[in-house]
């Protein structure tokens, strides 16, 4: 008896991931909905308060708007705008500055002094070296 070949590979069509989104997997819901909020907020004062004909104030709503509208839908980076401008926001608030001290470089006794934490003062009975000096850096 010849047994027929049974095959389970099936094809998983291009727009698979694409359910949640709009306009046929092309646009995410956050995205339209930001891109909407953008276009009143920015777009009615242009419309109202330019006081210019009404072909002037087509085109600078089509310069000013139209980009803002495209770049708004599209993202950047995979999120929307509004969550790309809270990444930069976070990254400045929270970044650390470092400083490094430069090898062979004699410095001057003042800047080699630690700042004092909380204002407190000083223990008794220790005593004051040079604060902040490595070993092996010496600043004779």
């Amino acid at each position: 008896m010849d047994e027929k070949e049974y095959s389970n590979i099936y094809a998983i069509p291009a727009n698979y991931t694409d359910s949640g989104k709009i306009f046929g997997g092309m646009l995410e819901p956050r995205n339209a909905v930001e891109t909407g909020i953008l276009l009143v907020i920015l777009g009615y004062p242009e419309l109202i308060l330019i006081p210019m004909s009404g072909t002037i104030r087509i085109v600078v709503m089509t310069l000013t708007l139209l980009p803002l509208a495209v770049l708004s839908m599209m993202g950047i980076d995979g999120d929307s705008l509004f969550q790309y401008i809270g990444h930069i926001i976070r990254y400045f608030a929270s970044r650390r500055k470092l400083h490094y001290r430069r090898v062979g470089y004699r410095y001057d006794p003042k800047q080699l002094r630690k700042k004092k934490k909380g204002g407190k003062a000083k223990k008794k009975g220790k005593k004051a070296g040079k604060a902040g000096v490595r070993p092996g850096l010496h600043s004779s």
